[in-house]
């Protein structure tokens, strides 16, 4: 399985994650042809050698009209910047109409003008239409607008307005555009079968913006990430940016630990701060050995229950959405001879699970531990048969793979033909070579 994990150990922003991927395809100049091929107004991009605590790696430098946008938290600005050069920062998204205009520059019109262009606030249906006019396939297009859709839901709710009066001040104009394409070209291009991230680090402190202060991370990018596994820590600045959790939520399969697997590629996307620690984003490509998911394990003891009880309580489980459920015999206080309910079943449905455990059991309390567990990928096919279809299930990965006909189907034939499980199996198996030499 083609696999890409990335270590958001140093956080996550569009122009890192773009740094990173690019460093995994074949031709960086060709990839970076192709963006300024887009014809996205006024945007010129580049990928530049950075270094970083002595590890080398990209920086994606995206320049509108000649200037590269910077961001301003408590890290690198302990000072007040007049409005004309503010650079706003970038979770302040929602603006007035009123209020767009009243700049007071001492320049020319056409500067005035240019600056305008670069630091615009549009609408949702304005990006949407910005990029449905980009040389781009529909997926690429799809992609975009939808993490363009993550982030106005997140402003919409922090600003307590509809998303049809949110307008984007950084993240919508040409820069941030730029960034979010660049990210889903280059998700097309790998075409990877999953990706795993790591727990976001997002730091600490507060950011500058347009309206105030606000503290890291900035109201966006907390309600972006969550239900994702993130951090704080140290490291005083912003580290993950509305943008690149939108990113994340929308590609990502799953967050955890890195898979097994064997790295073919590994890239480096650098942050433009400086830390103690290396400002960047890395990105690993290859084979996984087998999938890894999180689960959890939900378990009680019980020693005043009935046979027909647990039994109940066993089936309301599994119907309940549990992905196994056993029980274990155990030893409980003043020698009672007991019984352990242990139930295996997804994160996001423990906390029902766990309510039907208490209303169909006897106990007084549910014990949880979070585990991950490797699974093979799995896959259903059905045969056609004289005396009816067969599904036979396959699963494959970390050097395995076995197939095996559904028990239902195999009882079913084996008693219409006469036959044995076991020979009806067989029978399925013939039939679905027969088909495939045909």
């Amino acid at each position: 399985m083609k696999t890409l994990y990335l270590d958001c150990g140093m956080g996550a922003a569009g122009d890192m994650l773009s740094a990173a991927l690019i460093e995994l395809t074949d031709d960086k100049q060709a990839f970076i042809d192709q963006i300024n091929a887009l014809g996205i107004p006024g945007v010129r991009v580049c990928a530049e050698r950075a270094e970083k605590c002595g590890i080398v790696g990209t920086h994606y430098s995206v320049r509108v009209d000649g200037a590269e946008e910077e961001s301003e938290d408590e890290h690198e600005h302990h000072h007040e910047h007049d409005h004309e050069h503010e650079h706003h920062h970038e979770h302040e998204h929602e603006h007035d109409h009123d209020h767009e205009h009243h700049h007071d520059h001492d320049h020319d019109h056409d500067h005035h003008h240019e600056h305008d262009h670069a630091h615009r606030h549009s609408s949702v249906a304005d990006i949407g239409a910005l990029i449905d006019g980009l040389p781009l396939s529909d997926r690429v297009k799809a992609d975009a607008k939808a993490i363009y859709g993550i982030i106005a839901e997140a402003e919409s709710r922090v600003h307590g307005r509809p998303i049809s009066e949110i307008h984007f001040h950084e993240v919508g104009t040409m820069d941030a555009v730029a960034d979010v394409v660049s990210v889903c070209l280059l998700m097309e291009k790998l075409s990877v079968d999953e990706v795993i991230a790591s727990p976001v680090h997002v730091g600490s402190g507060h950011v500058h913006c347009m309206h105030g202060v606000l503290p890291v991370p900035a109201p966006a990018t907390a309600l972006i990430l969550k239900d994702v596994p993130c951090y704080g820590g140290r490291i005083r600045g912003e580290l993950c940016t509305p943008t690149g959790a939108a990113l994340l939520k929308h590609f990502v399969t799953r967050f955890g630990d890195m898979p097994v697997m064997r790295t073919q590629r590994i890239g480096y996307g650098m942050g433009k701060k400086d830390f103690e620690w290396a400002n960047c984003l890395r990105a690993f490509l290859g084979e996984s050995e087998g999938k890894r998911e999180g689960i959890a394990r939900l378990e009680c003891n019980v020693d005043d229950m009935t046979g027909e009880e647990i039994g109940f309580a066993m089936d309301m489980l599994f119907k309940a959405g549990a992905r196994d459920v056993y029980t274990q015999p155990v030893g409980m206080k003043k020698s009672r001879p007991g019984v352990m309910l242990s139930v295996i079943c997804l994160p996001g449905d423990a906390d029902r699970l766990a309510g039907v455990m208490m209303k169909h059991t006897s106990t007084l309390g549910v014990r949880r531990e979070d585990l991950s567990r490797y699974v093979l990928d799995r896959s259903l096919e059905t045969v056609q048969t004289p005396c009816g279809p067969a599904r036979i299930k396959t699963a494959a990965g970390m050097g395995v793979k076995r197939s095996k006909v559904e028990y239902d189907d195999a009882a079913a034939l084996a008693e219409k033909s006469g036959s044995t499980l076991r020979e009806a199996a067989h029978w399925v198996f013939s039939q679905k070579a027969l088909s495939e030499k045909k």
